[in-house]
């Protein structure tokens, strides 16, 4: 498609909105829903030849992949993108991890394995660049009460010292809690480190009257229970 070519020039049945329209969005390629939300191109490319280029991402990341990690400044740097097209972006990513995480619906999270740990946390999880620290608080039906952010940045005993980890726990009056972070790597093989600050919560924990139940590495699509592994 040449650069001067714009959707309204496709013939009707071959616009992206059209065949939404008759076929459902799962007809779509990636291509096509990104040129539906930033909805215009620029005076020389389509919308359609934008997000074919945005799709390229940035070298070290592409596809689906660079559009969910990209911040507001990685995105603007990507010609044609600007503050409008990157929000609007960055709203939409948002609200699929959000409806990915609870469900489609505002019922009550229960936790029952650590796929269901997986499935409320790896899309918000899997693409972050930094780790992130979280608990997870549970009442005594495994109901999630909320989940409270640690810390950023490399798993040290340091930066996850037990009163961040329980505070809003005793709150909350938290029945137990599991914990997650991520590995940017996406590897989520647990360190030594990992498995040390593990064991010393879990033992914070029996104190406080809280079970730490386990805790779940997030990798790149995969992730790795504790309690599964036996580690605590």
């Amino acid at each position: 498609m040449g650069g001067g070519i714009t959707i309204k020039d496709l013939p009707e049945q071959e616009r992206p909105r059209e065949r939404l329209l008759r076929y459902g969005p799962q007809v779509l390629s990636d291509t096509e829903l990104i040129a539906l939300l930033i909805r215009t191109g620029t005076p020389a490319e389509s919308a359609l030849v934008l997000a074919q280029r945005l799709l390229k991402g940035n070298g070290s990341k592409s596809g689906l992949a660079f559009v969910a990690r990209a911040n507001i400044e990685e995105l603007l740097k990507i010609k044609g993108i600007g503050v409008a097209k990157s929000v609007q972006l960055k709203a939409a990513v948002e609200l699929g991890r959000r409806i990915s995480a609870r469900g489609g619906d505002e019922d009550v999270i229960t936790i029952n394995s650590p796929y269901d740990v997986k499935n409320l946390l790896m899309e918000e999880m899997r693409y972050l660049d930094k780790e992130y620290f979280k608990a997870i608080l549970l009442n005594v039906k495994n109901h999630v009460i909320s989940i409270e952010d640690v810390s950023i940045g490399s798993l040290n005993s340091s930066i996850v010292h037990p009163r961040e980890v329980f505070k809003a726990a005793v709150k909350r009056s938290s029945a137990s809690i599991i914990l997650a972070h991520n590995h940017p790597s996406g590897d989520p093989i647990p360190s030594k480190e990992d498995i040390d600050v593990t064991k010393r919560l879990v033992e914070a924990g029996k104190i406080l009257g809280i079970e730490v139940l386990d805790h779940i590495i997030i990798g790149d699509g995969c992730f790795i229970s504790f309690k599964e592994k036996h580690i605590i």
